[in-house]
C-alpha cells in the first residue's frame, strides 16, 4: 500500500525479529557484545527489558553472527524439567533415551564431540520469566555441570521481562543467581536514539530520513517511550495515515491521530 508512496522496498517496521534492522544503539551494542562474550566464555547470562524493547532480535543478531556454535532456541519455556532436556537433546541430535540419567549421558557425550570439533552449545531461553518452577530452573542450573577441568561446555542465555529478574532474587535461586555471570537491563530508547532508530528501519528499507518530520519522530518518542515494539507500531500506523491523505513526510498531527485510533 504505502511503500511506493514513501519510496520504500518492503515494510520497514514488520513484526518479526529480522536482524537486518537492528539499530546498535550504544545500549543494544553494549548488550549484544556482552551476550557474545557469555557465549565466548560459556557462562549463563540473564538479558531483562521490557515487552517489546528488543531482547528477541538481539538474541536473533546474536546466532547470526555466530556460525561455529550450536544455538538452541526455545520460545516456549514452560516445560517441565525433563522436557527441557528432551528439547535440548533434539535440537542437538542426541540418541533420546527412556529417563533423566541416559539424557544427561547422552548430552554429555554430544557437548564433548562438540568441544573436539571447537564448538560449543547455547541455550536461549525466551521469555524466560514464564519459566513454571524451581524444578526447571534448577534442571537449567545444572546444565552448567557439563565442563571440563578448565572450561565449561555449555551457555545459557535468559531472556526475559523485568519480573524475571525479580524472581530470582527470590533466596530460593540463590544456587543458579551465583552462577550468572552476566546481567544486563534494556531500557527504552532516548529521543535521539529513537529518531535514529526510525531513520535506520526506512533506509534498511530503501528509504530515507525525510519520510517523518522532526516533530513527528519527537512524538513517537514522547508516545512509545522509546520501545522499540510500540515504536514499530506507532510509525507502521502513521505511514497508513499518512498514505491515505497523501501526506509526505508525515507530520506531528498524523503521529497523534495515529496513536489516537490505536486506542491505549
Amino acid at each position: 500500500m504505502y511503500k511506493a508512496f514513501y519510496g520504500l522496498r518492503e515494510r520497514p517496521f514488520g513484526k518479526t525479529p529480522d536482524p537486518r534492522f537492528l539499530y546498535l544503539a550504544p545500549r543494544y551494542e553494549e548488550a549484544l557484545a556482552r551476550l557474545e562474550y557469555a557465549v565466548e566464555e560459556r557462562e549463563i547470562a540473564v538479558l531483562t527489558g521490557e515487552i517489546g524493547c528488543g531482547k528477541t532480535t538481539l538474541s536473533r543478531a546474536l546466532m547470526d553472527r555466530n556460525e561455529r556454535d550450536r544455538f538452541v532456541l526455545v520460545v516456549n519455556p514452560r516445560l517441565t524439567p525433563f522436557q527441557l532436556l528432551r528439547e535440548l537433546a533434539l535440537r542437538l541430535e542426541v540418541p533420546r533415551g527412556p529417563n533423566r540419567a541416559d539424557l544427561l549421558d547422552a548430552l554429555s557425550d554430544r557437548l564433548l564431540e562438540l568441544h573436539e570439533e571447537g564448538r560449543g552449545a547455547v541455550l536461549v531461553v525466551d521469555e524466560a520469566q514464564l519459566i513454571p518452577g524451581k524444578a526447571t530452573f534448577d534442571e537449567i542450573r545444572l546444565l552448567s555441570n557439563f565442563q571440563l577441568d578448565t572450561e565449561n561446555l555449555m551457555a545459557i542465555l535468559l531472556l526475559g521481562q523485568p519480573e524475571l529478574k525479580r524472581r530470582l532474587k527470590h533466596p530460593a535461586y540463590r544456587a543458579l543467581r551465583q552462577r550468572v555471570g552476566m546481567w544486563y537491563h534494556l531500557d527504552g530508547l532516548s529521543e535521539e536514539e529513537t529518531a535514529d532508530y526510525v531513520v535506520h528501519r526506512l533506509r534498511v528499507a530503501g528509504g530515507d530520513g525525510t519520510v517523518f518530520t522532526p516533530g513527528a519522530l519527537s512524538a513517537v518518542h514522547r508516545i512509545t517511550g522509546g520501545i522499540p515494539r510500540l515504536v514499530n507500531n506507532l510509525c507502521t500506523n502513521a505511514l497508513l495515515l499518512g498514505f491515505e491523505r497523501e501526506e509526505r513526510p508525515v507530520t506531528e498531527a498524523t503521529v497523534l491521530e495515529a496513536a489516537g485510533e490505536m486506542g491505549p
